[in-house]
């Protein structure tokens, strides 16, 4: 079944993470997503834990048990909205490297180099991949905005859509990084994808279900980047060789 194989191929990017000759290149992406995941998420509690407190006190003390209301519900929304759009802003930040760091998994998984560029031709070539990277987030942002709307207005449909539009997006984010690598364009790669829906939305379920877990999200990047490059050496590498 496509929709399980999607999902296994993102958890055989762990195992890729500890790849001999692979290592360095996943410790910056890793490091950038620690730092700003993790401590986004530590000012996130302060901030709700400070808003909480003022709220509660504007309450009577009839109705303070409404706090532990507040608090499930605002996990909820952080896990399942803020997980997504984090993301997007931390692969914005990071995709030169995961670029990288997917070119090295697609030479480790074939044994042929996508090009011999060097460290100069490296660096010239990021304002492109940052550029795909705001195609990427003009793609999302009206999308999200609307999806989001829908969730609370439509709370049962909503959340249906919601949990289909973020598989779907994080399967779009890591799936680009090979294709990009190979100047594939936004456009062809989002065609491709849509073709084989079973796979794309295994794989981005699983990407989404890993992101919502506190820790364990600090290492899906990479590992989501290192799966999405051996899904398309497997499935569509051969159909854009020249």
């Amino acid at each position: 079944m496509q929709l399980t194989k999607g999902m296994e191929y993102f958890v055989a990017g762990f195992s890729l993470l500890s790849q001999k000759g692979l290592k360095r290149f996943v410790f910056i992406p890793l490091l950038i997503n620690v730092l700003l995941f993790g401590g986004s998420l530590f000012f996130l509690y302060d901030w709700l834990t400070q808003g909480f407190a003022y709220l509660n006190g504007l309450l009577p003390d009839w109705l303070s048990w409404l706090e532990w209301l507040m608090w499930p519900i605002a996990i909820l929304v952080i896990l399942f909205s803020y997980s997504m759009v984090f993301t997007v802003i931390t692969n914005f930040i990071a995709a030169p490297f995961n670029g990288l760091l997917s070119e090295k998994v697609e030479l480790h998984l074939t044994g042929q180099p996508i090009n011999d560029d060097g460290f100069a031709d490296l660096v010239k070539d990021v304002p492109r991949m940052l550029g795909r990277e705001w195609s990427k987030l003009v793609y999302y942002l009206p999308r999200a905005i609307g999806f989001f709307i829908l969730l609370w207005m439509l709370p049962f449909i909503g959340q249906i859509l919601w949990v289909l539009f973020s598989c779907w997006m994080y399967n779009v984010q890591y799936n680009d990084y090979p294709f990009d690598n190979h100047k594939i364009s936004f456009k062809e790669m989002k065609d491709t994808l849509k073709a084989h829906q079973g796979l794309s939305y295994g794989f981005g379920f699983a990407v989404m279900v890993l992101t919502s877990i506190p820790i364990v999200n600090l290492i899906v990047m990479p590992a989501a980047v290192c799966g999405a490059t051996k899904l398309w050496v497997e499935n569509y590498r051969t159909q854009f060789r020249s």
